[in-house]
């Protein structure tokens, strides 16, 4: 495609380089908002779905510990991918078509072959892992046989997600929410007829969700064949460019290595409750779907500024992106506060849509009361980190949540649960956690960073 087609189409889609900058992040942030909110209702409906027609034991099941080990190997390769997000949106801000053709043809073949990896070693390791995480041993056998049909669909779920990912790094956040929601009452529908008709359990919620998978990866690669813009998939050519593929994984190393160490502290956590009992794990597992509004808000708006950072960068308009920091920023501690005086309050409600089980709702409500009021000392985390990998500032960033995150974490649990066994040690390492890293990123971020404030020992501006 033509140059002057290209920045003719990029100009019609795309206005983060310029104009409001609130608005440009907003309009930008709500599709990823309500495309990860049908996200999180479609892993929420196989477990209201279990908890109700099955029993607690396959509510644990299909959450608590699976979706640690899940999270541990998809979310390594989906933060590698990101890499190719990150190098996209500068690239398109820079209006670079070739390069951008070799990023995305690039990202979709390592989407294939890394859900291979990732299905074959997810398959053969994670009996050993849930074992090793002291699963109680009447949620064992199903958290083995959800897990492994899980990671069947493993392809799927990483060619949606490299393939939104280059759609929203153009700045199209749109399509991917219109992929999610078909993808989220296909896995509802699924549900009901495989678990509630059939009788299949939780085997049924995980066959339901790598069904749904599979139509998203489906979708997004039929707009990308079909897209006119630089960004333009064709099948024929999609080969790895090695070169790309080393600044892809450059970048997005970091990424996936921290994901990988929040993984491995949070199975340790989850260890720490697996301790505790079933009753305990149960009201964890539903946890999480409740502060699952927050970490959507919050990942949506992590997302939002790293393109938006991206493409400023990639354009040159350094000073547009602190001001991009800025105002997500306060966007960000509003919508939490907000949050969390919603959940603080009436997380009893939700809880009922999971569980009618006394014990469950009673330690669940404890986790709440002591959790929810503390998400907002995890707010600078998620902005800073996701603009400095926007400008591809990865390395530091991924040390400083390695340390002030994962390294202190762990040690909490090893240290100090020991001595005080009970759910509140085990949840403060959450805050305590959030708290020490939001530090280490202002400083960073003002003193230190590619776009760093204050630059008294610099003359020149960045």
């Amino acid at each position: 495609m033509g140059t002057k087609a290209c920045e003719a189409n990029q100009a019609t889609e795309n206005k983060i380089t310029e104009g409001v900058i609130w608005k440009q992040l907003l309009l930008f942030f709500f599709p990823i908002l309500f495309g990860t909110l049908f996200q999180q209702l479609y892993n929420a409906a196989d477990a209201v779905i279990v908890g109700r027609f099955v029993g607690k034991e396959a509510l644990s099941a299909v959450g608590g510990g699976t979706g640690t080990v899940i999270n541990l190997l998809v979310g390594f390769f989906v933060g590698l991918s990101s890499g190719a997000t990150v190098v996209i949106s500068q690239y398109y801000g820079a209006k670079k078509a070739d390069l951008v053709d070799y990023a995305v043809h690039t990202a979709i073949a390592f989407s294939i072959t890394s859900g291979l990896l990732l299905m074959v070693g997810g398959i053969l390791t994670a009996p050993a892992i849930l074992t090793a995480m002291d699963t109680p041993a009447d949620v064992l056998k199903p958290a083995v046989l959800y897990i492994r049909i899980y990671y069947v669909g493993t392809v799927g779920n990483l060619i949606y997600n490299v393939g939104s990912g280059i759609l929203r790094a153009v700045g199209d956040s749109r399509r991917p929410l219109y992929f999610l929601i078909a993808s989220c009452f296909t896995n509802i529908l699924l549900d009901l007829l495989l678990i509630v008709c059939l009788d299949l359990g939780v085997a049924g919620a995980a066959i339901a969700t790598i069904c749904s998978q599979a139509l998203s990866a489906v979708l997004v690669i039929l707009v990308l064949v079909r897209v006119k813009d630089m960004h333009r998939l064709d099948l024929h050519r999609i080969r790895t460019d090695r070169k790309m593929l080393r600044r892809i994984i450059r970048i997005g190393f970091p990424a996936g290595l921290q994901s990988v160490m929040y993984s491995l502290s949070n199975i340790i956590i989850q260890t720490a409750i697996n301790g505790l009992g079933t009753d305990t794990v149960a009201a964890w597992t539903v946890y999480g779907k409740i502060d699952a509004l927050f970490w959507m808000t919050i990942s949506s708006f992590g997302i939002a500024i790293t393109t938006f950072a991206g493409q400023n960068f990639g354009a040159g308009k350094t000073d547009r992106v602190r001001k991009g920091i800025r105002s997500c920023l306060g966007m960000c501690f509003a919508s939490t506060v907000l949050i969390s005086i919603l959940l603080r309050f009436g997380g009893h409600i939700i809880y009922s849509l999971f569980t009618s089980d006394p014990e469950v709702m009673r330690i669940g409500m404890q986790i709440v009361h002591f959790l929810v009021p503390t998400f907002i000392t995890y707010v600078c985390v998620e902005v800073i980190s996701g603009a400095l990998r926007g400008v591809g500032d990865c390395w530091i960033p991924t040390l400083i949540c390695l340390s002030g995150i994962c390294l202190i974490r762990i040690l909490w649990i090893m240290l100090a649960v020991p001595l005080k066994p009970d759910v509140y040690t085990v949840t403060f390492s959450y805050p305590l956690t959030w708290t020490v890293t939001s530090i280490l990123f202002i400083v960073y971020y003002c003193f230190f960073s590619k776009i760093r404030i204050f630059r008294p020992w610099q003359a020149k501006p960045v």
